[in-house]
């Protein structure tokens, strides 16, 4: 009977916990987008928020999974649509050509970054409480928020690309920058970590830059497999070091 009434327990505080994705329409002048909201059952205080920006084939489960697991942590998540309902690529070499796309024209990316915040308040999180997280292509696209210091208190990147146009005007980055960083990753060179570390420091950035040994591109992502010869693996100490490393950077500067 005791185990009976243990099981029974377990599956109704399951139920409890998890937060509710929901599918949210939204656009970009004709361009239809479609994000997903995760609203904590229960938020913290200051209603924090966490946006979500996908890797380069853009809405996927990994990203879907991350905004349910923040929002059961109290945090109201919005993952980002980048591409648009009827645009996203159907295979890797689309997913280049389209990330590659947005990355050249980086104003775009940018708008569509904002217009994704935007969401995430709406659905209720305080515009003025606000990081956003990013994978892989969606990591360039945080550091892209706070290269553009977007009203956002921070962002973090996972296993994400460092660079950027080298003739652009560096200014002062007010969001604080955390960077979760293969130590074997093949596709960010030294010349980028270096140069990334030198902006870093000539824009004053409050700037953390975490490394996870034996971690190539996509350690956190599941669907990646387990063999680094490919350049893109899982490593799950590594997805849940910089897992933890996330959450002790959201309680710091968040209100």
């Amino acid at each position: 009977m005791k185990t009976r009434n243990f099981i029974i327990l377990s599956i109704l505080v399951t139920n409890v916990a998890m937060a509710q994705l929901k599918k949210v329409d939204y656009k970009d002048n004709m361009q239809i987008l479609s994000g997903f909201s995760a609203i904590p059952k229960k938020s913290l205080a200051n209603k924090p928020g966490i946006l979500i920006l996908p890797a380069w084939k853009g809405v996927d489960e990994h990203s879907k999974e991350t905004a349910t697991k923040l929002a059961d942590m109290g945090y109201y998540a919005f993952v980002a649509d980048i591409y648009g309902v009827d645009q996203r690529p159907k295979d890797t070499k689309e997913a280049s050509a389209k990330a590659g796309y947005y990355k050249t024209n980086i104003e775009e990316y940018q708008k569509r970054i904002s217009l994704a915040l935007a969401e995430l308040v709406k659905q209720g999180a305080n515009a003025d409480n606000i990081v956003v997280i990013g994978y892989c292509f969606g990591g360039t696209g945080a550091l892209e928020a706070a290269r553009t210091n977007m009203e956002v208190r921070g962002v973090v990147s996972f296993h994400g690309g460092l660079g950027k146009d080298e003739l652009r005007e560096l200014i002062a980055i007010q969001p604080k920058v955390l960077v979760l960083h293969g130590a074997d990753d093949p596709y960010i060179s030294e010349k980028e970590i270096r140069d990334f570390q030198n902006e870093m420091r000539i824009t004053e950035a409050d700037w953390q830059m975490n490394y996870y040994a034996n971690a190539v591109h996509a350690f956190t992502e599941k669907s990646a497999g387990n063999d680094n010869s490919k350049g893109a693996a899982y490593n799950e100490l590594a997805d849940k070091r910089s897992w933890e490393a996330m959450k002790l950077f959201l309680k710091e500067v968040l209100k």
